[in-house]
């Protein structure tokens, strides 16, 4: 694996495979929409000569078939919107397989856990049924069948699934982002679910390192992979988080009933409700199949993560 591209990559996700991949000397393309996030990625990222950027819409596969003509693999980070999904999820995949497959290429598609549905074992291993319940596990769902269907020939996909995530490159977007930025900055947030409930969180980058040890095992593709995160109530996290931060500003949790009162308002909170399930029976993912693989899982403390993680956000607001 020489040349790559990463689609999304001003994404939280996005831009953490990115810095791995040129922290492993790995020629890559940056592929989003909006060049001007990217030219800020490209700086934050020390202007390295091993990064390129291509503006492009990923929902266009001639766009991404002309950005991606030379690489080996290419990295699917592009995430679609709570209240976008039902309308936007299927049509992305499409894009995206249609130019892998022209291109012959292999791919790799990050994505989350809500395609299990419920967990029906303590720790959810890739063989756990897929049942999903909400509207958007059943897109996912459709999405996964998607990829790995046989009308794709040419094309080689895997689909890496995370749990919620943290990290310095992750945003609003994400359950936990919102909460990091406003703790680093000392302002009052909010924190989705119970504070009492562990709930499993990765480290990007830690996801990040081994979505690319999977990606550059060749017997990994045609399969689904889980990775996992390391588990902890939101209070200890909030307390580290504060700790980090040296503020302490009161952080409100959000439970499913304030977030349907808080939806009537905010169609983003409005789609989260829909979801609040995973933060009151929350699904932990076996990681036996990746160590099998490739070997020990990568778990940074979240007492190192989370500072990292706040010192982040505070330097952007300097």
């Amino acid at each position: 694996m020489k040349n790559v591209i990463v689609l999304g990559a001003t994404g939280g996700t996005g831009a953490a495979i990115t810095e791995e991949l040129l922290k492993r000397g790995i020629k890559t393309i940056a592929f989003s929409r909006s060049i001007e996030k990217l030219r800020l990625l490209k700086e934050n990222l020390g202007n390295s000569n091993l990064l390129t950027l291509k503006s492009g819409d990923a929902f266009d596969y001639n766009s991404i078939y002309d950005a991606a003509k030379d690489v080996d693999v290419i990295f699917q980070c592009v995430a679609v919107p709570y209240e976008e999904m039902q309308r936007s999820q299927i049509p992305l995949g499409k894009a995206v397989m249609t130019a892998a497959d022209k291109l012959r290429k292999k791919i790799v598609f990050v994505d989350g856990i809500y395609p299990y549905g419920k967990a029906r074992t303590p720790l959810v291993n890739e063989e756990h049924p897929k049942k999903p319940h909400t509207k958007k596990g059943k897109i996912k769902l459709e999405l996964e069948e998607l990829i790995f269907s046989k009308d794709w020939i040419n094309a080689e996909p895997m689909v890496i699934r995370l749990p919620d995530y943290y990290g310095p490159t992750a945003n609003f977007n994400s359950y936990l982002g919102m909460t990091m930025v406003n703790i680093a900055n000392g302002k009052i947030s909010s924190y989705i679910g119970s504070l009492s409930i562990p709930r499993e969180y990765v480290y990007l980058p830690d996801a990040a390192n081994m979505i690319i040890e999977l990606a550059m095992d060749n017997e990994a593709y045609g399969q689904n992979w889980n990775i996992p995160g390391k588990i902890i109530t939101g209070k200890r996290l909030i307390q580290i988080a504060q700790s980090a931060a040296g503020k302490t500003a009161p952080v409100i949790p959000l439970t499913r009933y304030m977030l349907k009162m808080i939806g009537i308002f905010s169609a983003v909170m409005r789609e989260m409700e829909e979801m609040s399930y995973l933060t009151e029976t929350p699904v932990y993912l076996d990681g036996s199949k990746y160590k099998k693989k490739i070997g020990p899982l990568t778990q940074t403390s979240f007492e190192v993560g989370i500072l990292e993680t706040i010192r982040a956000n505070q330097k952007e607001t300097q």
